[in-house]
């Protein structure tokens, strides 16, 4: 996968480190330099950029100012010269934030973080339309359809996936990976061990999602978000 990139920078040494990094980075592709915010609107308008290394502090139009009205899938890694900018940063949910001078080791671990988001996004997309996922069991390929899955254990190295009809896959596999693939939040983490298919919830009991005889926990980790999702779904 490529991700087409831009860098706004209204220092040119530092604009022109970045291009020179952008341009050994086999997975970016460069589409434009920019001494300020305002002279890259037209082009990013016409040609978007899927990255941008931008600088915070600019003239006519900061940085952060110019984060706010860019489409929300655009990818932000901001860079600056002044610490005391990294809170603003991450208020307008920049991916990473570099400190000035940026070294090739900083550059490089930011727009993998930057590829790896990507990559998630365009699996998750794929996972939800098609509505099926591939897992290896018993040196075999399993067809799993996400609506019938009710939930998912970890077990160490294995997790094993409950269905509907009362069938169990066991896979090598760990929880991140299968957490990261699966449509959120219709499959949540309620716990470090569980990830729910919200959908097939029908009983709540003492803070326990009830499927049958099997009651998983809702950890304190994972309480805020998952008592969120179902207040969003409660009447009364």
């Amino acid at each position: 996968m490529t991700l087409n990139c831009a860098i706004i920078d209204d220092e040119p040494l530092a604009a022109d480190l970045l291009a020179s990094y952008a341009a050994k980075t086999p997975f970016l592709n460069l589409n434009g330099t920019y001494n300020s915010a305002i002279s890259a609107i037209k082009d990013l308008r016409e040609h978007p950029a899927d990255l941008i290394f931008l600088d915070i502090q600019m003239p006519e139009l900061s940085g952060t100012e110019f984060a706010r009205i860019l489409p929300k899938e655009t990818k932000i890694i901001f860079t600056t010269a002044f610490s005391q900018y990294a809170v603003d940063g991450y208020k307008v949910n920049a991916i990473d934030y570099l400190m000035k001078p940026v070294s090739y080791e900083e550059f490089v671990r930011a727009a993998t973080k930057a590829l790896e988001l990507f990559t998630a996004t365009r699996r998750n997309n794929t996972c939800l339309q098609d509505r099926f996922m591939l897992v290896k069991s018993d040196y075999k390929l399993v067809r799993v359809p996400l609506d019938d899955i009710l939930y998912i254990e970890g077990l160490k190295d294995y997790v094993r996936i409950y269905l509907a009809n009362g069938d169990k896959i066991v896979s090598l596999m760990n929880m991140k990976k299968l957490e990261d693939f699966l449509p959120h939040p219709e499959f949540m983490r309620t716990h470090r061990s569980y990830i729910v298919h919200m959908n097939k919830i029908t009983l709540i009991e003492r803070l326990r999602i009830v499927f049958g005889k099997a009651y998983i926990p809702i950890s304190d980790s994972y309480k805020d978000e998952v008592q969120a999702y179902l207040d969003s779904h409660t009447l009364g």
